[in-house]
């Protein structure tokens, strides 16, 4: 955002708090009165809140998130630099030692900075998530609240290895330096792209859009630039591509090219994704019955966070992910519902709203057939009865509504797999092996191709530092030509 001004070509972030809210369908906690649980950046509401289900919890809460804005500080260094890689660190010239120097300095700082964190750290990294918070936490709404920060866009259960991780990763990043802090784009997040697109033109880029890239156009093994599905030319010197690994390296490099282990590896990357993301348009904002609206159609604090459904519980989350397992389509989803029409009035006519709900657990393939009109529709009755459940009237406000299944992300956006994060978030895909450990560097065995998407380090998310690692990167190599 600094290095780009993207404020001033057009960005707008509205700031989120609180950050989270879960309804609770029948009232519990300590009194049995307990209908709902919101979480924000105000550490006295949030032991109020806490409190209501747990005393010890109240009080655990502000140092468990001491802990994890500690560590996030430590791992920086390694959000803003290249991961160490192993065939530079090994290489004999002296070029490839000298890459290596700062993502190896970068490594020690962040280590360095762990200090008396470094077991806590390592269990993030290894530890099942559930194992984690069982042992801070006692109360069952708050435990499954923060559980889902560890399977967001991953197929994988809170009580599995590698779930701590990527509950880490959610709390990375900052907006308007505040760490771990979430918003909403002004206009959707295409505002985020238009203004990247804005400086890049002010600059003198030239942007084309809905031009399809059909190959990368390569001679002794070298980029001379790309092909387009019409048959047009680009010449270049370099290529930057935000597809994911697959895509760039499997289908637009031409085959033979490529080293067969390189190719091996990256046939065997993992992308699966859990993920079907339902877009509905409302006529008015949803009515919970755990905290009714005070007027009519007026946004509360609550309608402007994530708000988890069918997360009373981290059973409930686990559940839903075996039976993704069996290929089936889960009867309690879990489901995150944001509405960012509360705080951005550029998106729809006054009174209407959007409704955006990031669900799981859905598999690519179902054991009854192929994702199709009638399975979509019979998984977004689901949800929205789930929904239904906790905001009775939600069904009849709904206008309009856009499914996308796993596949369906695949095939419009190009998310392979339809994940998300261009790749799984896990341990054998991070950092030095991400995408594999022979391309971990944002450079290919072709001269003059670079992966700046997530499939690099540091992965997915709307932080940016994989496109700007990689345009350094790039940077560099031309400058020692």
């Amino acid at each position: 955002m600094t290095d780009l001004e993207l404020k001033k070509y057009g960005l707008k972030i509205y700031m989120r708090n609180p950050s989270s809210y879960t309804p609770l369908l029948e009232p519990g906690g300590l009194n049995g009165r307990a209908k709902s649980l919101t979480i924000g950046k105000d550490p006295q509401q949030n032991a109020e809140q806490i409190a209501q289900f747990s005393l010890k919890d109240a009080k655990a809460f502000c140092v468990y998130e001491e802990l994890l804005d500690r560590i996030v500080t430590a791992l920086d260094p390694l959000l803003d630099n290249p991961p160490v890689s192993l065939p530079s660190l090994m290489g004999s010239s002296l070029r490839d030692k000298w890459s290596s120097v700062g993502p190896v300095r970068a490594l020690a700082t962040s280590l360095k900075s762990l200090g008396k964190d470094l077991p806590a750290f390592y269990e993030l990294m290894t530890a099942p998530a559930q194992k984690i918070l069982n042992r801070w936490f006692e109360s069952e709404p708050l435990k499954a609240t923060l559980a889902t920060d560890s399977v967001i866009g991953a197929m994988i259960s809170p009580m599995h290895p590698g779930s701590g991780y990527v509950l880490l990763h959610h709390v990375m990043g900052e907006i308007e330096g505040v760490k771990g802090a979430w918003g909403y784009v002004e206009g959707g997040m295409g505002g985020v792209s238009q203004a990247i697109a804005n400086c890049a033109q002010d600059h003198g880029a030239a942007v084309f859009c809905n031009k399809q890239v059909s190959s990368i156009i390569v001679s002794n093994n070298s980029v001379k630039g790309v092909v387009l599905s019409d048959g047009t030319e680009i010449r270049a010197k370099a290529v930057l591509s935000n597809a994911t690994a697959k895509i760039t390296y499997l289908n637009l490099v031409p085959q033979g090219i490529l080293p067969e282990e390189i190719v091996k590896e990256l046939e065997t990357y993992d992308y699966t994704s859990p993920v079907t993301k339902i877009n509905v348009a409302v006529d008015r904002i949803p009515n919970f019955i755990a905290d009714p609206n005070i007027e009519r159609n007026k946004p509360m604090p609550h309608h402007r966070c994530s708000i988890h459904i069918n997360c009373e519980n981290s059973q409930l989350i686990h559940d839903s992910y075996l039976e993704a397992q069996l290929g089936k389509i889960t009867e309690r989803p879990m489901i995150e519902m944001v509405i960012p029409s509360s705080l951005d009035p550029t998106l729809c006519p006054p009174g209407k709203h959007v409704v955006l709900l990031f669900t799981q657990f859905t598999p690519y393939k179902l054991a009854d057939g192929d994702w199709n009109d009638e399975r979509k529709n019979k998984y977004a009755d689901i949800v929205f009865d789930s929904i239904e459940n906790y905001a009775p009237g939600f069904k009849s406000s709904v206008i309009g509504r856009d499914i996308l299944a796993p596949p369906d992300l695949e095939s419009i956006f190009g998310l392979t797999g339809g994940n998300i994060f261009h790749g799984s978030l896990s341990l054998d895909q991070l950092y030095l092996s991400r995408p594999t450990t022979s391309l971990a560097n944002y450079r290919c065995p072709i001269s003059g191709l670079y992966l700046c998407g997530s499939s690099s380090h540091p992965g997915g998310g709307v932080m940016g530092a994989t496109g700007r690692l990689a345009a350094y990167t790039a940077l560099g190599d031309f400058k020692s030509l």
